[in-house]
């Protein structure tokens, strides 16, 4: 026992004298470069947006224009809460609801259902599973949204936060993905042992699956997050104009007669706030998950 454990031992020596990762390869100034080539063109235009909404609809449309930021953040900061047309508060608040309770249902019911596809055995499972890719394929979003919006109606739930939340509890690419992440990431005699201890589905759900599965949980949160934050067609038909998602209050900024960019700027920039908090509290999991797969193996 000593001498198998002791190669594990050196491995966790060298990767906490390295910071926790072992150096197994050392990148090329090539390889420095593009990455670093790639950060700036990705982090560009999330800094023109802070310049435009840092400056006044003058010093945005000067040519040359500016590459600094001004100081005036706060003031159109200010502007955007207060327009009349746009209930931006109301929006925000919308979106942080509706995106937490979607993203919260879709992660749990296809953590679930995947464990169920890919571990248990039950008469049916590959037809339903057929059943899910095939929903996959349909664009419902844009075949289904008339006979959606006749159900809204029908249900008298036009106008309310309920016909932006119910329609996308369930993402069939959610079931797909956990169903595959769960039959790579459980081996099934783990779920065998857990069920010879004497544990329930349920248990064996919790105890087993779900810390397995842990960056694929992160993963879809991310990506059903952000979907359903950035959405905008379905909120615009659904909601009322004093009832709005946030996308559909950063387009009621637009002025009349022409087009406030500053104004827009600065409630986009306000926006991709809980989407950087989502990102950073997911991907650590994500990276946390990876580490300790790594360390493992």
């Amino acid at each position: 026992m000593t001498t198998l454990s002791a190669p594990a031992d050196t491995r966790r020596r060298r990767a906490k004298s390295s910071g926790g990762v072992t150096n197994l390869w050392t990148a090329t100034p090539l390889t420095k470069i593009v990455i670093a080539v790639t950060l700036v063109v990705s982090a560009f235009p999330l800094y023109w947006m802070l310049v435009i909404a840092s400056r006044t609809n003058r010093e945005a449309t000067d040519i040359p224009p500016p590459f600094l930021p001004g100081g005036n953040l706060g003031a159109n900061i200010q502007r955007v809460l207060s327009n009349p047309d746009a209930h931006y508060m109301a929006g925000l608040t919308n979106s942080v609801l509706i995106a937490c309770t979607v993203t919260l249902s879709v992660v749990l019911i296809s953590t679930f259902a995947g464990f169920a596809f890919a571990r248990l055995r039950f008469r049916g499972g590959r037809v339903l599973l057929l059943l899910v890719l095939v929903t996959m394929m349909v664009p419902l979003q844009q075949m289904g949204i008339v006979p959606l919006y006749r159900l809204m109606v029908s249900l008298e739930w036009v106008g309310t936060l309920k016909a932006v939340i119910l329609p996308y509890l369930l993402n069939g690419f959610g079931v797909f993905l956990m169903t595959q992440y769960t039959e790579q990431a459980v081996p099934n005699e783990l779920v065998e042992a857990a069920r010879v201890d004497g544990a329930s589905t349920l248990r064996i759900w919790w105890n087993v699956i779900l810390p397995a599965v842990r960056p694929g949980m992160a993963v879809l949160g991310i990506n059903t997050f952000m979907l359903t934050w950035n959405d905008f067609l379905w909120p615009l038909i659904v909601l009322t104009p004093d009832n709005p998602t946030v996308q559909v209050a950063i387009n009621s900024l637009n002025a009349k007669y022409g087009t406030d960019y500053v104004l827009i700027f600065s409630g986009t920039a306000m926006s991709i706030l809980p989407l950087i908090v989502v990102f950073v509290v997911f991907g650590r999991q994500i990276i946390g998950g990876l580490m300790e797969g790594a360390v493992k193996a």
